[in-house]
């Protein structure tokens, strides 16, 4: 069935034994409302993933402090024993509150219990890639971030964990892991009216470190656009499949983790894949992100 699906292609990471396709799954919309919390339906959860790697999706991001602990026990539920070829991204760096609230925790504690959580609940002996999260919600924040990466290369080298990645970060900070241990991938706030990372992107590209935009179409609020209307229109496609194709098309080390619940609307996301963007189409698309920093 995979042989049959456009995936948007694969990367190679440097540095590792693994080629991914660029389309993968984001696992946070698998826990309750906000990802806090059990999902509504289990099994619909259970049927997504499991949906997700017959088709040949082999990235799945997660976080343990997604419900907390719920999504990863979904993602063992529906796919334990994974397969050889499955490549589990997970992130530290943050706890929730007894409300859901969100809380930003890189101390040695917090890092050190996030990795052991994410091994117990997904069954693994260790974790093909960690990403430490930093920053704020959508914007990095300046400042070293030596202490918290020198743990995560710790337990890299206890055998924990296979790879380093980082997540909201700026170039001088990944520049500053760099020193560290080696980092395969960035995970940033990216879409196509969010372009603060252009220059960051083909930079990372040279490296050969993926990029993977973390709430690519345009997050709790999704995007809104006559122009992506328009092009959507145009392509008989839908304006979130359209932001997915120009992502895909940006830049050859961007990885997709679109999230969804819903195999219907997973399978759309998938879809975007064969979606080919003009040249004229992808100048009007390429202003939107001028528009939007307008306003």
């Amino acid at each position: 069935m995979s042989d049959q699906i456009n995936l948007g292609g694969t990367f190679t990471v440097t540095g590792t034994n693994f080629s991914v396709n660029r389309v993968g799954y984001g696992a946070m919309q698998l826990a309750g409302p906000h990802a806090f919390g059990p999902p509504k339906d289990r099994a619909a959860a259970v049927a997504v993933l499991q949906e997700a790697v017959a088709t040949g999706i082999n990235h799945i991001d997660t976080s343990d402090y997604y419900g907390p602990h719920v999504t990863n026990q979904i993602i063992k539920e529906a796919l334990h024993p994974y397969k050889d070829n499955l490549v589990i991204v997970t992130k530290v760096g943050a706890r929730r509150g007894h409300d859901g609230s969100w809380i930003m925790d890189s101390s040695r504690q917090c890092l050190i219990g996030g990795v052991h959580d994410n091994l117990r609940n997904l069954s693994l002996d260790a974790l093909d890639v960690v990403n430490l999260r930093v920053g704020g919600f959508t914007t990095p924040t300046d400042g070293s971030i030596e202490e918290p990466f020198t743990v995560l290369a710790e337990l890299q080298r206890q055998g924990l964990i296979r790879h380093l990645g980082l997540s909201n970060v700026t170039s001088a900070q990944l520049a500053e892991a760099q020193k560290i241990a080696p980092v395969v991938g960035i995970q940033n706030f990216y879409n196509i009216a969010n372009r603060s990372d252009d220059s960051f992107i083909a930079a990372l590209a040279a490296q050969g470190i993926a990029y993977v935009p973390f709430f690519p179409l345009g997050g709790f609020t999704p995007l809104q656009s006559s122009t992506l209307d328009a092009a959507a229109k145009a392509l008989d496609a839908t304006p979130m499949q359209v932001a997915l194709a120009w992502l895909l098309q940006r830049a050859p080390n961007m990885l997709l983790i679109p999230g969804t619940s819903s195999v219907a609307h997973l399978r759309e996301n998938i879809a975007a894949a064969n979606l080919k963007l003009p040249p004229e189409i992808l100048e009007g698309l390429n202003a939107i992100a001028i528009v939007a920093a307008e306003r």
